[in-house]
């Protein structure tokens, strides 16, 4: 595969962010064929220290960051500054998720930096936005969890229960990554078109409010909720399914499958409205039947009549799936402890190559080249290098 066959060939972007969000965004870019310049302090990205561990390389790290270069600077540095304005000028693209506010105190606001090049592309991800009231509030994801209402909205859904839940998952960081890389390249369309570039400023907490369909459309009228979501576990004799029977067409064919088509008849669940409303003693009804069953034969009766289903399962168990395989889910990451799987971009091109990684760059290790081509004399290199 050659570069060409990207489709971000030639694209620059100059990336200064850490943690998850921001790097997820520019990974994906990278990913795409964009050369992407990770600029860190000279203690790196904190994500370089966390778990998993191996001989001081971190699986996290590197798979928030194949494929981009690193570069070291301390920014507190006059030198430094001076040093990322030259870069500015030859890149497309500049990523930052630090608090508002930041940047500018740098000299390295979108309004500085677009002198030096008009046409730069400047994405900011912050948890609250870059103006209003909140704007200076810090935030990581599960902060932004919280204040949205998504935790409160999860623990609806789980009957019996008022202690929220502790959070693992960052869905914040990964929705608004998503949502900055659709945004900035976006904004790159429109400068093709322009020759003018723009700031792109992305919320972490309208992020995750725009994922809340129902909960912002409850909380606007007045709606009766069932006793017990629609969406749920149901029983088998070893385990649980999650089946979902979001159209009427759906209903009918788990109804088949269950040998109970009679519920297409019975007032309490032949309209939706009413079934919807009358969820509970369903469930109780459909587990008088799944209960005499493995879960891999409620599954398979079920896909057998087309229900969407699935058995619980672990992300391990998860990785093997012939599927993961076939669509080459997962892709080699190396770094220095050695090659591990990373996840690969969850789409593809028909006329167009994608790769990941497959190299971590080492803290550091690309300074001298990148400086060198922004025309950096190796003195003032060395100096920044102390």
């Amino acid at each position: 595969m050659t570069e060409q066959t990207r489709p971000l060939h030639g694209l620059r972007i100059l990336d200064f962010s850490t943690t998850i969000a921001g790097p997820h965004c520019t990974r994906l870019l990278a990913d795409m064929g964009a050369d992407v310049i990770k600029v860190e302090s000279p203690g790196g990205d904190l994500m370089r220290s966390r778990p998993v561990q191996r001989s001081g390389a971190g699986t996290m790290f590197g798979q928030l960051n194949a494929g981009k270069k690193s570069i070291v600077l301390d920014l507190k540095r006059p030198e430094a500054i001076a040093a990322v304005k030259k870069l500015v000028a030859q890149v497309d693209i500049v990523l930052e998720n630090y608090r508002p506010g930041v940047m500018k105190r740098l000299g390295l606001d979108y309004p500085e930096l677009a002198k030096i090049n008009p046409k730069i592309i400047y994405g900011a991800i912050s948890g609250y936005g870059q103006t209003g009231p909140g704007a200076g509030r810090p935030a990581y994801a599960p902060v932004i969890h919280a204040s949205t209402g998504y935790d409160m909205a999860h623990l609806f859904y789980q009957q019996g229960r008022e202690r929220p839940d502790n959070c693992g998952i960052f869905v914040a960081d990964y929705a608004s990554g998503a949502y900055a890389m659709g945004a900035i390249l976006a904004a790159l369309h429109q400068r093709n078109v322009t020759g003018k570039g723009q700031m792109v400023d992305v919320s972490m907490f309208e992020s995750l409010v725009g994922m809340l369909l129902g909960e912002v459309n409850r909380a606007q009228f007045d709606f009766e909720m069932p006793s017990r979501p629609m969406y749920g576990p149901v029983e088998a004799n070893d385990g649980y399914v999650m089946l979902a029977t979001a159209s009427e067409k759906t209903f009918q064919d788990m109804a088949t499958a269950a040998g109970r088509r009679d519920w297409l008849t019975d007032p309490r669940f032949e309209k939706y409205a009413d079934r919807r409303m009358n969820w509970g003693q369903f469930v109780d009804e459909f587990e008088a039947w799944s209960k005499t069953l493995t879960v891999k034969e409620v599954v398979a009766v079920l896909e057998k009549h087309g229900v969407p289903c699935s058995p619980y399962v672990t992300v391990t168990e998860a990785l093997k799936d012939p599927q993961v395989e076939h669509r080459g889910s997962l892709c080699t990451i190396e770094d220095s402890a050695g090659a591990f799987k990373s996840p690969a971009p969850p789409f593809r091109f028909s006329g167009s190559a994608l790769q990941s990684g497959p190299k971590v760059a080492s803290l550091g290790e690309d300074t001298r080249s990148v400086l060198a081509d922004a025309g950096l004399a190796p003195g003032e290199i060395e100096a920044l290098l102390k």
